[in-house]
């Protein structure tokens, strides 16, 4: 394991991904591996928040799939409606996953399945009042959890990030071309 502490050479390491890129440097000086700065950084960052999340939503007797439906009914506005159609759409996942999803929370009493009333040959899900008391306590909890990870940033710097991450993801969309 690289020791992250000062090299003669190239002085103190920031931080431990400071040292793996300085290795790869070292070891393969015919690459440019200097991307190791952000997208470690990025991944390791992705990884502690996702940790952080999933703690917090097990805390809160939930998890991300079904936080996910329930905020995307809550999302659509009153009366918190939508079709498993609609569902799949918005959350970005297969109707097969929408239809696993719904009944795991149907069990849990968090949405009901009826006929549309407009069409009966279409299902709407709607939160129930026990779903709607889960999604308003975990987003609080977990929005505020969010803005306590973002407290060493001001808006300058919360705005800068902003686009970075928005210009950076839309790359990668046009990389998938």
């Amino acid at each position: 394991m690289t020791d992250p502490s000062a090299d003669a050479s190239t002085g103190p390491p920031i931080d431990p991904v400071d040292a793996i890129e300085r290795d790869w440097h070292r070891e393969r000086p015919d690459l440019d591996v200097s991307s190791i700065a952000v997208i470690t950084r990025i991944r390791r960052t992705a990884k502690r928040l996702q940790q952080r999340r999933s703690r917090l939503l097990r805390e809160l007797g939930t998890d991300d799939a079904t936080l996910d439906l329930l905020s995307t009914i809550r999302r659509s506005g009153p009366p918190y409606e939508l079709t498993p159609g609609q569902l799949a759409e918005r959350t970005l996942i297969t109707s097969g996953a929408v239809s696993q999803r719904l009944t795991r929370a149907e069990a849990a009493a968090l949405v009901t399945r009826r006929t549309s009333a407009r069409d009966s040959r279409s299902v709407v899900v709607a939160l129930t009042p026990a779903g709607l008391d889960l999604l308003e306590a975990t987003v609080t909890a977990l929005f505020a959890d969010e803005e306590a990870t973002l407290a060493g940033f001001d808006a300058a710097d919360r705005s800068a990030f902003v686009d970075l991450l928005r210009r950076y993801l839309d790359s990668l969309g046009s990389l998938q071309e």
